[in-house]
């Protein structure tokens, strides 16, 4: 972008992002928080497996679902107050799922998290492009946005764990409201206001369309996990939603283009760095995603620990992790960011080549090792497609521009799940049908080709040398599917590096018809700072 529109944020902009970073924190939490709730919760709820399921699931289906109208709407409205209105709502929808009596209102509340949770996430992600239009403060302060959405993912186990070694399990909930109050209270004063006067209505249509294309797209890839990894069930529900799904989006597509106010700005896409940046988003979620349950299950159900060590373990690497994108912004600033996007994906192929090197009896930190170095390189690559993509993006778009990013990162996770886990589980139960011990009874077996935590049951059932055999070859075919799963990732994060070295070479943030975007930069007269304001003339 050029320095002749830059306004360089002072102080005021900077404690506006650490107000920015609270929602950001939550919401991410929330996707992890409730690991080990579930037996409280289950205690007193009592639901059924299905109703388990979706008590885990229905926050990130509706997530996911409606953060691209949702970042249109705050184009519309304003950012800052859909962003509000998302802390009110998450806020009301974390007290009732605190105190939820059944599991129906249960899964009611976490949907009207989902539902919240998607107003919060473009909403800050775009009101940080519209607050730091210089290029260099902007690429930190993406920085600090992705090691915050890292270190929530991470802590929402660990917060988990501690509160329900005090409280009940409605504690998970409720540890949203003094931060959300916080968010309420600050950012009028520190967030300024923006929005694009000049878009059109919001288009309800494109809106159910996109919802139609994300759902279906969402839950059957991660239907399709759960199958290959071993639950019951046909793939022809799943393959026909995603069919439908991807139907769906052409029409959804076909019609943006038609429109003269798009939900989703086709044209961003004709510019390499911008589609490029969102592929590369995917993949980089791909590999942190798909790989995070082998590592959990390894720390948990190889190495015995109990879930707040696994917890806690699993936070240590987050120091090195959270400052490599930082570091990796500083850097984007002397080499070209395909360059640094290539080398995190290598960094990250070094890190799943690692896990081929786990075993079950070699302990616990070459896993911690490995996870790190993936982290740390996919950590970096988040950052810098992020700041890619926002600084491509207009202003008055950076909403949608959010919303795509974060659909991308939906999709990729659930991509990675699906397939990652379905090699895994499929090297799993070759070895423990070829490999188990004779005398162990049929239904068992089928317990224990299932899971690794099946194995375990049957195993404690059985007698003592024939427990021990049945739990040690389960281990060890589990151990296999992991290095199967870290090999197919490194390939694919290799293949990313090329991609990346090479499509994406010289092409710089203002380089593709960015620069002078940012005089359409639009706050709201009277609620943005002096130094917003004269950015604008």
């Amino acid at each position: 972008m050029s320095d002749e529109y830059s306004v360089r944020a002072g102080r005021k902009e900077w404690v506006g992002l650490a107000v920015l970073l609270l929602p950001l924190l939550f919401v991410s939490m929330d996707v992890s928080v409730l690991y080990f709730a579930v037996p409280f919760l289950s205690v007193e709820l009592e639901p059924t497996s299905t109703q388990q399921l979706w008590i885990f699931d229905v926050y990130g289906f509706v997530l996911a679902g409606l953060l691209i109208p949702m970042g249109a709407i705050g184009d519309r409205i304003g950012r800052r107050r859909l962003l509000l209105i998302g802390a009110v709502a998450f806020s009301g929808a974390s007290v009732l799922a605190a105190y939820a009596p059944s599991a129906s209102l249960l899964i009611a509340a976490r949907a009207v998290l989902g539902v919240a949770g998607a107003t919060l996430m473009p909403s800050t992600l775009a009101l940080i492009r519209n607050m730091f239009s210089d290029e260099r403060q902007r690429g930190t302060a993406i920085g600090i946005w992705t090691g915050a959405t890292s270190a929530g993912i991470a802590l929402g186990p660990v917060l988990s764990g501690l509160l329900l070694e005090h409280f009940w399990w409605g504690s998970v909930f409720l540890i949203n409201l003094p931060f959300m109050v916080m968010l309420l209270v600050l950012a009028p004063v520190l967030v300024p206001e923006f929005r694009h006067p000049g878009v059109g209505r919001f288009d309800w249509a494109s809106g159910v369309l996109s919802l139609a294309t994300v759902l279906p797209v969402i839950w059957g890839v991660k239907e399709l996990a759960q199958i290959g990894g071993g639950a019951s069930g046909s793939v022809g529900w799943p393959v026909s939603a995603v069919l439908f799904g991807l139907a769906v989006g052409v029409v959804l597509v076909r019609r943006q283009v038609r429109r003269p106010d798009p939900l989703i700005d086709v044209a961003l896409f004709r510019r390499r760095a911008f589609g490029g940046a969102v592929a590369l988003n995917v993949v980089a979620m791909f590999g942190v995603v798909g790989f995070a349950l082998f590592a959990t299950q390894y720390l948990q159900s190889v190495l015995g620990l109990s879930p707040l060590r696994a917890a806690l373990w699993s936070v240590a690497p987050s120091i090195l992790v959270g400052g490599a994108a930082p570091l990796a912004n500083a850097l984007a600033r002397v080499i070209d960011r395909a360059y640094l996007m290539a080398g995190g994906f290598l960094i990250a192929a070094v890190g799943f080549t690692l896990t081929t090197q786990v075993s079950p009896d070699r302990g616990l930190w070459i896993v911690l090792l490995a996870a790190t170095t993936y982290a740390v390189g996919l950590v970096t690559v988040m950052s810098l497609v992020t700041e890619v993509a926002l600084g491509i993006a207009p202003p008055e778009r950076a909403g949608s521009a959010s919303a795509l990013l974060e659909s991308g990162s939906e999709l990729g996770g659930a991509l990675g799940m699906a397939l990652l886990g379905s090699l895994g589980s499929a090297i799993y139960r070759h070895g423990v049908t070829s490999g188990a011990p004779d005398g162990v009874p049929s239904e068992a077996l089928d317990t224990v080709r299932e899971t690794l935590g099946g194995a375990q049951a049957v195993a404690a059932g059985l007698p003592g040398e024939l427990g021990d055999a049945v739990l040690r070859v389960a281990r060890d075919s589990f151990t296999d599917g992991l290095h199967a799963a870290g090999v197919a990732a490194a390939v694919v994060m290799v293949g990313a590096a090329v991609v990346a070295g090479t499509r994406l070479r010289g092409l710089g943030i203002g380089s593709e018809g960015s620069g002078d975007a940012d005089r359409g930069s639009v706050p709201v007269p009277g609620r943005g700072s002096g130094r917003e304001a004269a950015a604008e003339v």
